[in-house]
């Protein structure tokens, strides 16, 4: 019971630091290159209102999240790539530097949902196309559905692997660790000391590797429902299913870590704690240090918010 009291709280690994995400706040940490923290934090947006309300409608607050999500996971990236490579002294630069047209438009926070979105295009349209060309051997509906989910998760291994390979991204995946060993570790309620976090697992149920995972396989059975044939009402159920794929995955993703500490269930959830065996690499000490400085901070500054809130209603 007091493990499944404690607030739940969510990260996102960024260029050389950590992001986490709390009730109130989001905070991100990074190191710059003369070792020194940055801190970048961000309010959440206000409780009441629109989107508020959805996210209290089971299957459609996963949507909800993931858009909120991509939003403000873009800003705290933005953050953390403008200071990469550059020495704090040139901090100045990025206040002079003038923003693109694009983002004068669009906003950061807008492109980082439009990027996830058509990341999701082409992740479910290029299956359909290759699939396609299977037809004269796999030609019933089922073999359609299953050689096309194949091809989906051919392409998600083959772009993490190879996106793995770069350095940069390297580091990022060992931060991924860091922040679920972080996680890990304050839900088993041990202190944070990098001893401690480096004892536990770089691998988590509510991981967000997992959910793409869970969008194949939920995608398999939502699929075996609606027709495949022609290509183009396919495409468009493929296209107008999306929102559906992604209510479901994030209430089976909800609920293999609500399952994680039963026997038998918990491997409900395995093939996204394999998944991230992929997207998570054993970090660093120094690099989990930043992830602790990041979660403290965010706990500092939830607490502070949750001590205002008992004081406004005392009085």
């Amino acid at each position: 019971m007091e493990k499944n009291s404690k607030p739940v709280y969510g990260g996102q690994a960024v260029v050389e630091g950590v992001m986490f995400g709390g009730k109130h706040h989001t905070v991100t940490a990074i190191r710059r290159k003369d070792s020194t923290i940055n801190y970048y934090r961000l309010p959440r947006e206000v409780k009441n209102g629109l989107a508020a309300t959805l996210k209290k409608i089971p299957f459609i607050r996963g949507i909800v999240a993931i858009i909120q999500s991509s939003a403000n996971g873009a800003k705290h990236l933005n953050f953390s790539t403008e200071r990469y490579e550059l020495n704090p002294e040139d901090d100045e630069k990025i206040k002079e530097q003038e923003t693109s047209k694009l983002s004068m438009i669009l906003g950061v926070a807008t492109i980082g949902v439009l990027s996830f979105l058509f990341g999701k295009f082409i992740f479910t349209l290029v299956p359909v196309f290759l699939a396609v060309l299977t037809k004269p051997i796999f030609s019933s509906h089922l073999s359609q559905v299953l050689v096309e989910s194949f091809f989906k998760l051919v392409l998600l291994f083959c772009y993490i692997y190879f996106v793995s390979m770069t350095p940069i991204i390297k580091r990022v995946f060992q931060y991924h660790g860091a922040e679920h060993k972080v996680i890990n570790t304050f839900e088993a309620g041990k202190e944070l000391t990098v001893e401690n976090v480096q004892a536990h697992s770089r691998l988590h149920y509510r991981c967000g590797s997992s959910f793409i995972l869970f969008t194949v396989i939920v995608g398999i059975f939502i699929y075996m429902f609606v027709p495949a044939d022609p290509l183009w009402v396919r495409i468009l159920n493929r296209l107008a299913l999306i929102p559906v794929v992604l209510g479901v995955s994030f209430e089976v993703l909800q609920l293999t870590n609500k399952l994680r500490n039963i026997p038998v269930l918990k491997y409900l959830g395995y093939p996204g704690l394999w998944l991230q065996l992929l997207t998570t690499k054993e970090p660093a000490d120094d690099q989990v240090e930043v992830a602790i400085l990041s979660f403290k901070e965010l706990m500092r500054m939830e607490n502070e918010t949750n001590q205002r809130e008992i004081i406004k209603e005392i009085l």
